[in-house]
């Protein structure tokens, strides 16, 4: 059932025509995504389905008993309203619903006959199924502890920043579930396990959405539709991101103009999602497959969820064991760092380095310290002790303020400082309109002033002016913030060229997927965890860590619950004899396995060595120590898993 019709709508400014003669359809269950080039129509067609702002021409069909609602850029809150009576005030109806439906239960109990009670009882029952709202208070606990509002519940929202108030209105409106919502860049002001959050919110809750994002994990994990604005005219995509990218290169090859540059940017993400997303996903499978066993054999054998927990630290927790680096690709060195604030620690006890080639993703949830860490670096701030070496090496330095930028200059000023047209990128002379071109600009905006430019564009400027520079390492904060789709597939191409160092703070998974090659993940309370996995891989894994635990939680809920119908048993107070002798002997006998396993698959790699000793003699050696080494492995968890619980006694 169609909820939104849109008829032949034409908009247009003065002479600038956005939107062409365009017809827009939304159907009760679907989540469209709107997509295109900052600037070309996407907000102003949510406007147009809000009536806050009228068509030129065309004709808008919505029933008056739709509810829609949107989530404003710059939410307003009444002055005295607190974070928690701000979400409740959304959810006045859904409460008056529930108090009324509570009310007539208890007349129908002693009038059960009454057609009329019959009838309100129902189509209140329906209404509250609806907007699934029969357990608001517990909802609202949830949302406010998910979108990290909870310490703030009591504070008047105003008092907020503008990213607390747009968490604090969005969490508002998922609550109160109206019949379509409407989403300006909603994952913006989010961190990772937020977005994470609203997926399973607007999945389970089987919202009717249209949404503008440039989040593509978030596009595919929510989309049903792709729409792109483009050249004036809307083009409909089936499914997410992916199917999207599949569809438009078909598009594209059937067409006869020239579209080169777009197509080899859509080659790019077409070969990185075969060779990325699709493979994980795979693997994923495989991990989801084998959680769901666990959850039957934890029923029996508990020491296994332990095991399969451990298997998964040790994955998550991957590290470079290479130790012989040359001092000359040293860019930084960091020893025993800390650093803190008022009331947090934001950095406690940290050592790494960072290399002339790596591409490191800082990551983790907002507040933690990232963007700190970066300014340490930098200089910029002290810390309160450790030691930062920097080698002999240039920085270049991209902020979330663009603090390179004079708004007073042009664009030909901003890249042409010493007068001419042409500008050097990556040791290539190039004119400067056809430089600003390939990061989307036309001609006519080299005389304009930086200040009259958009933020979206002022990031597009800041960052093409960066990789002008002739610099060893990028540091960049928050790079993708404000672009649309197209400038972040063009940043990616860039930096995946960039032959330095690269160092960056993101939210974005897909970015960071396809850009880095290690992770920096801020845990809170200072702890930083070092992982060469894609972040979509650590994610995954660390939920079902999170998962496993509420398994073990749970079984031994249940073992602790038949454990006290049984007779109780001797309570044991330490280590058996041989428990503590597997304790004691255990480690150093899985560490001689383990160097001898590295041994025997070192000599399988070597010719000289395998054919000196033989392929079917190592092979039969390698199996035999794999087998001893988990036997043993299995043993030492086992008694590590007692020696545990003596402790916690």
């Amino acid at each position: 059932m169609a909820l939104i019709d849109l008829f032949h709508i034409k908009k247009q400014y003065d002479v600038k025509l956005l939107l062409d003669d365009i017809d827009f359809h939304l159907n009760e269950g679907e989540r469209v995504t709107i997509i295109g080039q900052n600037g070309c129509g996407k907000s102003t067609l949510m406007k147009i389905i809000t009536r806050s702002e009228e068509p030129t021409e065309g004709k808008i069909v919505i029933d008056k008993s739709v509810q829609i609602e949107m989530l404003q850029q710059h939410p307003k809150f009444a002055p005295g309203l607190t974070v928690r009576q701000a979400i409740e005030s959304e959810l006045t109806e859904l409460k008056e619903a529930k108090k009324n439906y509570d009310e007539i239960s208890v007349q129908l109990a002693t009038d059960f006959d009454n057609a009329e009670l019959l009838k309100a009882h129902e189509k209140l029952s329906n209404y509250i199924d609806h907007h699934n709202a029969w357990n608001l208070d517990d909802k609202i606990e949830r949302v406010l502890l998910e979108f990290k509002l909870k310490e703030y519940e009591d504070r008047p929202a105003i008092t907020l920043s503008g990213g607390e108030q747009r968490r604090v209105a969005l969490a508002g409106l998922i609550l109160k579930k109206p019949d379509v919502l409407l989403l300006d860049e909603p994952t913006n002001h989010l961190d990772v396990y937020m977005v994470e959050f609203l997926e399973e919110m607007l999945l389970k809750e089987k919202f009717t959405l249209l949404f503008i994002s440039h989040d593509r994990h978030f596009i595919d994990t929510i989309a049903t539709r792709v729409v792109e604005v483009d050249n004036q005219k809307l083009v409909s995509y089936n499914g997410g991101y992916m199917r999207y990218l599949e569809q438009k290169e078909a598009r594209m090859k059937s067409m006869q103009k020239s579209h080169d540059n777009l197509l080899r940017l859509l080659k790019q993400e077409e070969a990185w999602l075969s060779k990325g997303v699709r493979a994980r996903e795979k693997r994923n499978q495989g991990r989801k497959r084998r959680v769901f066993e666990l959850r039957e054999e934890a029923k029996t054998n508990p020491t296994l969820i332990r095991k399969m927990m451990i298997e998964l630290e040790r994955e998550k927790k991957h590290f470079n064991r290479e130790e012989s680096v040359s001092r000359k690709k040293m860019l930084f060195e960091i020893d025993h760092l800390y650093y803190s604030v008022p009331g947090k620690k934001l950095i406690e006890d940290f050592t790494t380095r960072i290399l002339q080639k790596d591409k490191i993703a800082i990551v983790g949830v907002n507040g933690a310290g990232k963007s700190t860490l970066l300014k340490l670096m930098l200089g910029r701030i002290k810390p309160d002790s450790g030691i930062i070496k920097q080698g002999d090496f240039s920085i270049g330095y991209f902020d979330q303020h663009r603090e390179m930028l004079n708004d007073e200059k042009s664009l030909i000023e901003t890249f042409c400082p010493d007068g001419g047209d042409r500008v050097e990128v990556q040791g290539k002379n190039m004119h400067v309109f056809g430089y600003l071109k390939s990061f989307l600009f036309p001609k006519e905006f080299l005389d304009k002033k930086i200040g009259v430019l958009s933020g979206g564009e002022k990031n597009r400027v800041a960052l093409a002016l960066l990789l002008t520079k002739k610099v060893d390492c990028l540091i960049l904060d928050e790079p993708t913030n404000d672009l649309d789709i197209q400038t972040i597939n063009i940043l990616e191409e860039k930096l995946i060229n960039f032959p330095g160092a690269i160092l960056f703070v993101s939210h974005d998974r897909y970015f960071i997927d396809k850009i880095a090659s290690k992770l920096f993940i801020f845990k809170g309370n200072g702890v930083i965890e070092e992982s060469f996995q894609s972040y979509t891989e650590y994610l995954s894994i660390e939920k079902e860590i999170k998962e496993l635990g509420e398994i073990e939680k749970e079984s031994a809920n249940s073992a602790s619950k038949k454990e006290e119908e049984k007779p109780k048993a001797k309570k044991q107070t330490k280590l058996s004899y041989k428990q503590q002798q597997d304790f004691d002997n255990l480690p150093a006998q899985i560490e001689a396995l383990e160097a001898k396993i590295d041994e025997l698959n070192n000599c399988l790699q070597n010719p000289e060595c395998y054919q000196q000793k033989g392929l079917t003699a190592i092979s039969e050696e390698l199996a035999k120590a794999e087998k001893e080494y988990e036997e043993l492995s299995d043993r030492y968890l086992e008694v590590l898993e007692i020696y545990e619980e003596l402790q916690e006694q």
